[in-house]
């Protein structure tokens, strides 16, 4: 099978190493050797038919920019039912060097600088784990925020039954007045959208690499917040930031609502060890 989607890209080389890599929780991955050239593979049977066509389109998008680099995209299945997608990308490898994460905190800047567009939001349903996202254009990033990111995930909670009644009446305020708490119209920035410290990876002579995308226009201070929420990112990283792109004065004030549906995301796909950590940042601003 695997011989097949190769030759579909002109590799009719013989597969030398096929082994499977660590790779997260919703594909398996492989290392694949042929006489040609190294690939990373992801395989997975349970996905929509669309799930590996929106991780493209967010690394093309993310390409297009020209400032930080994404694996090439080889090949990749839309399928539906019980067939096994694949999706066939460059095999990156390499060692860190000292310069690596101060390119990784430039070029990340570099990217939520770009040109892109003049709304938030994007133009296609996108997937953050595996949960589905939907989105739309808005003139206004708390509308979009509201309505696309912390409503879907509270109806989610709501759904799982991991709500108690005080999370709940808490949670439907904060949303409720999100106006009160964060910027309506912040510079609209290309977001990776998914950017924890499994999701960037080094390749030959130290060059940073952005992986697994789930990309929107929206606050690049959002980016940011999840950078902090579970580590992997240096203070070499943040300062090169910061000089490239410096942070907002409100940015301490907003960064616990933004990391918030990053927390229900988690507390929606594995369950209340996320509790606590959603109902203190609800504390904070609801009493």
């Amino acid at each position: 099978m695997i011989e097949e989607k190769l030759k579909q890209i002109g590799d009719n080389s013989s597969i030398q190493i096929m082994t499977p890599v660590s790779g997260g929780d919703i594909n398996r991955a492989y290392y694949i050797k042929t006489e040609k050239q190294a690939y990373f593979m992801k395989a997975n049977q349970n996905a929509d038919s669309d799930f590996f066509q929106v991780e493209v389109n967010g690394l093309e998008r993310i390409r297009s920019t020209q400032t930080i680099g994404v694996p090439e995209v080889f090949y990749f299945d839309q399928s539906s039912g019980n067939q096994e997608m694949v999706l066939l990308m460059e095999w990156i490898k390499g060692e860190k060097t000292a310069a690596t994460e101060q390119q990784l905190g430039e070029q990340l800047a570099a990217l939520h600088l770009a040109d892109g567009s003049s709304q938030y939001g994007l133009d296609q349903t996108t997937y953050v784990g595996k949960l589905t996202q939907t989105n739309d254009w808005y003139n206004n990033w708390v509308d979009y925020f509201r309505k696309h990111r912390l409503q879907p995930q509270f109806d989610l909670v709501i759904q799982y039954n991991r709500m108690n009644q005080k999370r709940h009446l808490k949670l439907e305020k904060l949303i409720r007045d999100l106006d009160n708490y964060l910027p309506n119209q912040p510079r609209v920035s290309l977001l990776h959208g998914d950017l924890w410290g499994g999701n960037w990876i080094t390749g030959q002579t130290g060059k940073p690499y952005l992986i697994d995308p789930s990309v929107l226009y929206g606050d690049h201070l959002f980016e940011l917040a999840f950078t902090e929420l579970f580590g992997g990112f240096s203070e070499l990283f943040y300062s090169s930031y910061r000089e490239v792109l410096p942070l907002a004065n409100y940015y301490k004030e907003v960064k616990p609502i933004y990391q918030l549906f990053y927390l229900l995301v988690h507390l929606n796909m594995f369950g209340e060890a996320y509790g606590g950590s959603v109902d203190n940042i609800l504390n904070r601003y609801i009493q």
